[in-house]
């Protein structure tokens, strides 16, 4: 390649780019996922699209498709909030593992005897729609104000749904006879075992090094997390496990371990996400060949329908029945199983096999999915209202807190960020009640910086920056957190953090009972009064 093809081709990636990031602010606004733009842009460069540009190599977008989506399920993992996933991660497998069978059972039946495929290709199409797609589910659901058990289980499902389906894809497109059913069973069972222990160490053991490493620039943090993730995808699947479940519990891992300079690492991840998005769907639309796709477009939108209104719902609908949830959560569940790019990168597979009407099953699940992500996207914000079921808005807000290790001196600046729905405000300083060794430097407050006294009383908004000594890191931290959930009597309320041996606490059994009179925020002033510490004007 020469400089002047090589600048060309630069200058054609940025532009792709740029309208990209453009179409991500689209997307935003309409509701829709994003996925639909980058496959517009990648067909409008394709054939029959304005630069005409032909590439027919479904191998190579298999595998820069896989890359894609490691990137993508760890980002997602990295995202997703343990205390949310945890009580939904029963209901997640079933719906992973029963409802994927269903699914395709019934997806299966419809394009043999709906549509006139054979036998082979009704199940290739049936476990390629069945996988839920994380970056559509990622993009669409945290815009949606859902509760937090419903987009828990929808994340998880989503990150562990990849795993089964893969295999039962795999199986359906080797050739000569499709295994015994049992046999891919317990396929399927060992493959995620073996992924979700390999998942589980690397994100501990990479945790544990983060945290007790100081690396020399902050920049390498980021690094170091998403290095950590992509290799337990590497050591999965040379285990012969689930790489896809190894990466995303590996993510999770590190991204509840409340490593060093995580609003950077945060940040860093999510970039990368939108990056292998942005690629992956732009080369899936340069793949496939729209004037191809009109002889397939009504068999798609049939088996689309029963996929959306009668595989999904009766998959989430008998999988999800031992946990008793009300029908309504389910019928919204049932609506917000949204595919993307993972299906139509599966539907990749059977093309590279060489099995016959791979092509066309390719086709069909293309249109399948873009019809459907653009019917279900928009709508499920309006489903969710219709069915009333929405966030609690009376629901506190997290504290934002980025730990910067001090090596030499041994010791952590936590820099805390107070959002608007936080009990913090309105707590003097001394009554955050930090374990010795810890103590508030400095409050930022409307732009301005000032060292707090004990009685300073802290607002909405401000940013705190906290010096931890390293042995009593954790234990601040963590008393920080509960003062922003539960207020300065957060250790009464049930919430954790607070120590009841603390000197401030000796000799005053009546607090409990102050605490219900005052009620959860445990204000007994406001912050606008009486406040000591105010900034300078």
């Amino acid at each position: 390649m020469t400089v002047h093809a090589l600048n060309e081709l630069l200058l054609v990636c940025s532009l792709v780019l740029l309208v990209a990031v453009a179409a991500v602010r689209i997307s935003s606004r309409s509701g829709l996922p994003s996925l639909l733009l980058y496959l517009g842009i990648g067909i409008a460069m394709g054939q029959d699209g304005i630069f005409d540009v032909k590439f027919d190599n479904a191998e190579l977008t298999q595998v820069i498709g896989y890359a894609a989506l490691v990137v993508i399920l760890a980002e997602g993992g990295l995202g997703t909030k343990w205390k949310e996933v945890k009580p939904a991660l029963p209901a997640a497998a079933m719906l992973s593992t029963i409802g994927v069978g269903i699914s395709v059972g019934v997806t299966a039946s419809a394009a043999h005897y709906l549509v006139g495929l054979d036998w082979r290709q009704a199940l290739i199409i049936g476990a390629v729609v069945s996988s839920t797609d994380a970056a559509a589910v990622f993009s669409v659901l945290r815009k949606v104000p859902l509760p937090s058990r419903i987009t828990g289980v929808l994340e998880a499902e989503s990150g562990f749904n990849d795993a089964p389906v893969v295999i039962l894809v795999v199986a359906f497109s080797a050739v000569g006879p499709v295994e015994h059913w049992y046999v891919l069973v317990g396929e399927i069972a060992l493959e995620l075992a073996i992924g979700a222990a390999i998942g589980l160490a690397v994100g501990w053991l990479g945790s544990y090094g983060i945290r007790h490493v100081a690396l020399p620039a902050s920049g390498l943090y980021p690094i170091a997390v998403m290095a950590i993730a992509v290799s337990a995808y590497a050591a999965g699947a040379m285990a012969h496990g689930s790489g896809f479940l190894a990466v995303y519990l590996a993510a999770m891992v590190l991204g509840n371990s409340k490593l060093p300079h995580w609003p950077a690492t945060r940040g860093f991840a999510d970039g990368l996400g939108w990056l292998a998005q942005i690629g992956m769907f732009v080369l899936l639309g340069l793949l496939v060949t729209p004037h191809d796709l009109i002889d397939d477009f009504w068999p798609a939108v049939v088996v689309g329908l029963v996929l959306t209104a009668v595989a999904r719902p009766l998959s989430v609908f008998i999988s999800l029945a031992p946990f008793r949830l009300p029908r309504r959560e389910k019928a919204l569940m049932s609506w917000a199983g949204l595919r993307g790019a993972v299906p139509i990168i599966l539907a990749t597979i059977p093309m590279v096999s060489g099995i016959e009407g791979s092509t066309r099953v390719f086709n069909i699940v293309f249109v399948l999915v873009i019809v459907y992500t653009l019917i279900q996207g928009p709508t499920l914000p309006w489903l969710a209202k219709a069915l009333k079921i929405s966030d609690d808005p009376s629901e506190t807000a997290d504290l934002g807190i980025e730990s910067a290790p001090l090596e030499r001196l041994r010791g952590h600046l936590l820099s805390v960020a107070v959002p608007g729905k936080s009990r913090m405000h309105g707590v003097e300083v001394a009554e955050l009640r930090l374990p010795a060794g810890a103590a508030v430097t400095l409050v930022v407050r409307d732009g301005k910086s000032f060292v707090p006294a004990p009685s300073t009383v802290l607002r909405r908004g401000d940013e705190l920056l906290v010096v931890a000594t390293d042995p009593v890191r954790d234990a601040a931290e963590a008393r920080l957190r509960a003062v922003g959930q539960g207020g300065k009597l957060a250790g009464w309320l049930g919430t954790g953090g607070a120590d009841r041996s603390d000197e401030a606490t000796v000799g005053m059994p009546h607090l409990p009972k102050l605490a219900r009179k005052l009620g959860k925020g445990g204000e007994s002033r406001p912050a606008d009064k009486a406040d000591s510490g105010r900034a300078p004007h």
